[in-house]
């Protein structure tokens, strides 16, 4: 297309005669929710969310001014900010096409390392009922091993000795609080939106670990102003490539430096808890509730899990994304079954859910092969992801003597992939902020296999289970002697005699 656009709110009425666009109009809608950590998850889901919401021209009040809160994060402020907010959604539907939309609901975007004071200020204005979080797993500051805050981490020493101007989420937050405290300012709800059992419980946790030492006058103020709801978020959301940027500007002639790509499917259930109002998102599909852990425990023990055990078997075997990964029919086999056998039994009754239904359209879903989800996006930090999506199915099942072979298997391959080769010989590309001492445990591991659960960060006292660590170390010669293939279509044809 000859005649490229960019994306800016100046040209958005030219741009909306070729792809769906926001019909409200933006400079009327106020700031309501901030939201910390803008990258391609929160776009495709709480901003694509409050977007249709805001087509309702009476709702005005509920705008997002996404904050970018690391230095790392400098390029999607950019571009946000050049945009003015707006970026393209492009849903890769199942049969390969594509539906595009221009999001509109960022109506601000701040840089938290240029001006800490700027978002302190923002979080405590009296419009901002609720922050929003997606900071990653590892972003809470939680020692696996301590089962509690981690004040050894020098970025939170920084906030400690520098509380004006912040560098953690929660310097931030417990700054912003106090403001509204002393100013007289109403409290708000912090909401996490990120892929943790009792997020919201979490999010308290740690929150007033940090306040308690930093400014523990301020404790009693945040246990009767501020409530932080459960939440269970759910939608699976590639890194954009260069790819993705050309096809949207050759096809649509819409120049968009960060678009976002993400699956057809969406879910958002949400603990309905908020201590100054929200917006009514359950009018676009978001599901409100009393009680989210099950659902949260089904998504992360069987999705997020599901995707880490593509991940680490795909990469052993020399696999780029997660579609080639379930296409392989035994790993996919072993994903039916670890779900089926080792995970199903620690649910519980789900009211309303049909589990096998739900199992039988994650492997569709991770199956999109228009999709494309990087591997060694979905093994990225794996350190911070492991003790929230397998570890709880492992204690689960060692508490009722259960089976342990599935998941033995999948974090003996971890450690095998810390060594950073796949059994081809490629280097794999690990992102992992614990990569060294992965790497060191992985080394010592090929001598005695269970120094790889020695890290207490990762693995609390699992290497005190003997039942456990007799698996993990019997899965690890297996693979070492054997390959990563074998030993799954051993397992598989093992649980096919079973059952």
């Amino acid at each position: 297309m000859a005649n490229i656009i960019k994306l800016n709110q100046e040209n958005l009425t030219e741009i909306a005669k070729r792809i769906p666009c926001p019909t409200y109009n933006r400079n009327n809608i106020k700031t309501g929710i901030v939201h910390v950590g803008i990258g391609g998850f929160h776009r495709a889901h709480e901003a694509f969310y409050t977007d249709q919401l805001l087509h309702d021209e009476s709702i005005t009040d509920w705008g997002i001014c996404g904050v970018a809160l690391l230095d790392f994060d400098t390029k999607i402020y950019k571009t946000l900010k050049k945009q003015d907010g707006l970026y393209t959604l492009i849903i890769k539907e199942l049969d390969g096409s594509l539906t595009k939309r221009v999001i509109g609901s960022i109506v601000e975007c701040l840089f938290a390392p240029e001006n800490p004071t700027m978002v302190l200020e923002k979080m405590a204005s009296p419009d901002v009922k609720i922050i929003t979080l997606t900071i990653t797993e590892g972003g809470y500051n939680y020692n696996e091993a301590t089962r509690s805050f981690d004040f050894t981490n020098p970025q939170i020493q920084y906030d400690l000795n520098h509380p004006k101007t912040p560098k953690t989420i929660f310097g931030y937050l417990t700054q912003a609080l106090k403001l509204r405290k002393e100013r007289g300012v109403k409290g708000c709800t912090i909401q996490s939106c990120d892929n943790i059992q009792g997020n919201g419980h979490m999010t308290k946790k740690m929150l007033l670990s940090y306040v308690q030492k930093a400014e523990p006058e301020l404790t009693s103020w945040i246990e009767l102003n501020v409530s932080f709801p459960n939440s269970m978020v759910d939608r699976i959301t590639p890194a954009t490539s260069t790819t993705d940027i050309s096809n949207l500007k050759e096809i649509s002639g819409i120049e968009d430096a960060w678009p976002v790509v993400c699956e057809p499917f969406k879910q958002w259930v949400i603990e309905d808890n908020f201590s100054a109002g929200r917006p009514a998102w359950q009018t676009v599909g978001a599901q409100f509730v009393q009680d989210v852990v099950p659902y949260e425990k089904m998504k992360l023990s069987l999705l997020n899990a599901g995707h880490t055990v593509l991940g680490i078997l795909g990469a052993l075997m020399g696999y780029d994304t997660i579609d080639q990964s379930v296409h392989n029919p035994q790993i996919s086999e072993f994903l039916k079954n670890y779900m089926d056998v080792e995970v199903t039994p620690t649910l519980g009754h789900l009211e309303g859910v049909d589990l096998d239904s739900y199992k039988q359209s994650l492997l569709q879903r991770f199956g999109n092969i228009y999709i494309k989800d990087q591997i060694d996006r979905i093994c990225s930090e794996s350190s911070a992801k492991f003790p929230i999506f397998v570890l709880p199915t492992v204690y689960s099942q060692l508490k009722k003597n259960g089976s342990l072979a599935f998941a033995s298997l999948v974090i003996a391959a971890w450690a095998i992939y810390s060594l950073g080769k796949d059994e081809h010989g490629k280097p794999l590309t690990i992102k992992d902020a614990m990569e060294t001492t992965l790497n060191k445990k992985a080394i010592e591991s090929k001598e005695n296999p269970r120094a790889f659960l020695e890290i207490e960060t990762i693995f609390g006292k699992l290497k005190d289970e003997e039942t456990f660590v007799n698996a993990f170390t019997n899965a690890y010669k297996k693979i070492e002697n054997n390959g990563i293939e074998k030993c799954v279509i051993e397992l598989n044809n093992k649980s096919f005699k079973n059952k």
